[in-house]
């Protein structure tokens, strides 16, 4: 397939993009490159890519495209709470804007990046997905109504996936450090300490990058009518862990390094446990690669052979909310966030990004 890719030089994206190229795809990457200069250990593989915002992109920009698969978002709880409305102009109106450019140039599947942040305060039974939705954050609630208004697109042109993933880790060449294992690995790392602002009992589902995008792959590979306007969360059943059970890993995993919980952290709002069944009876392809020891080291010996240094945490490059204030600060944003020091047209690198 001929697949655009939003947030190709993100988080995920990074990683997304060379392993759907390997998995035998045409990829074309569509970002503004809001983290340029924060990579960690060697650059993201270059493709094809329209440097533009999701607000901006038209029909005319998603002619000759098979598939989209939508990544790019504000992607965390702190990032969307420096600025709630503009939170739900990028991540829910142009997140829908982009969906709408997809159907009318006749792109028939529809990939949507989820959370299973969109459950909220579950407590601690387990839900799948069919249960209540009760986001807690502006970034969650985003994907609630993006995935409401997808659903509500669906018909025989237009397949729409949403792909609720459970708490994201593991190491990308936009790596970030503000998700709990990347993070606690890190602190463990460069002060010794796993530190938890919680009283570690909130619950959370936990997912290597590299699972969700197989999970992607495996959804592009089936046949429409197996995925056709559905909804799964991605990630494994056995893989959610009460936070302190998390730092229980990490203090196994650094040597030396103890645990240390903040003074009066109490329980975290957000507490969700996931059922992730109906992907694997539904996509029986899709068979995670790790799990959260395993993640956990590959991890340690990343930071170790990159000598991370506190430093480094310090500095915020590889924490999103740093990164934004950084580029406001220095006038590269505006306040609705868009870029000043470029035009965002499309470009294209490499090769056309519009043959049909």
């Amino acid at each position: 397939m001929r697949v655009l890719v939003t947030g190709h030089k993100g988080y995920i994206g990074s990683i997304a993009a060379p392993m759907l190229k390997a998995a035998g795809h045409e990829v074309v990457g569509l970002d503004i490159d809001l983290f340029a200069g924060c990579n960690f250990g060697g650059a993201a593989d270059s493709i094809p890519e329209l440097q533009m915002d999701l607000r901006d992109v038209a029909k005319a920009d998603l002619r000759g495209f098979d598939a989209v698969v939508h990544f790019a978002a504000l992607s965390n709880d702190p990032l969307g709470d420096l600025n709630p409305d503009i939170t739900y102009e990028i991540n829910h109106a142009g997140s829908m804007n982009l969906a709408r450019a997809a159907k009318e140039a006749g792109v028939r599947r529809f990939v949507f990046s989820s959370s299973c942040s969109t459950y909220g305060a579950a407590g601690d039974v387990f839900h799948d997905e069919t249960s209540t939705l009760s986001p807690v954050t502006a970034y969650a609630d985003s994907k609630v109504l993006v995935e409401r208004e997808l659903s509500q697109m669906a018909d025989s042109r237009f397949s729409p996936t949403c792909m609720r993933n459970a708490t994201a880790y593991g190491v990308s060449p936009r790596l970030r450090l503000d998700i709990v294992l990347n993070d606690l690995v890190a602190r463990a790392l460069t002060t010794g300490r796993v530190y938890i602002m919680s009283d570690g009992t909130p619950w959370r589902p936990i997912i290597h990058i590299e699972d969700i995008v197989q999970a992607v792959i495996r959804v592009l590979e089936s046949p429409v009518e197996v995925i056709h306007n559905e909804v799964f969360n991605v990630g494994q059943t056995e893989e959610n862990y009460r936070i302190r059970e998390i730092a229980e890993v990490v203090q196994e995993t650094v040597p030396g390094c103890s645990i240390e919980y903040a003074p009066n952290g109490g329980p975290d709002k957000r507490c969700y446990r996931v059922d992730c069944g109906k992907i694997r009876r539904v996509l029986p392809s899709f068979r995670p690669q790790w799990d959260v020891r395993k993640g956990a080291k590959q991890l340690y010996d990343a930071y170790c052979k990159a000598g991370l240094t506190f430093r480094d945490i310090e500095q915020g490059r590889y924490v999103r909310i740093s990164q934004i204030r950084r580029l406001k600060e220095a006038g590269q944003l505006d306040s609705s966030l868009r870029r000043h020091d470029h035009r965002l047209e499309e470009t294209v690198k490499g090769s056309s990004a519009n043959q049909a």
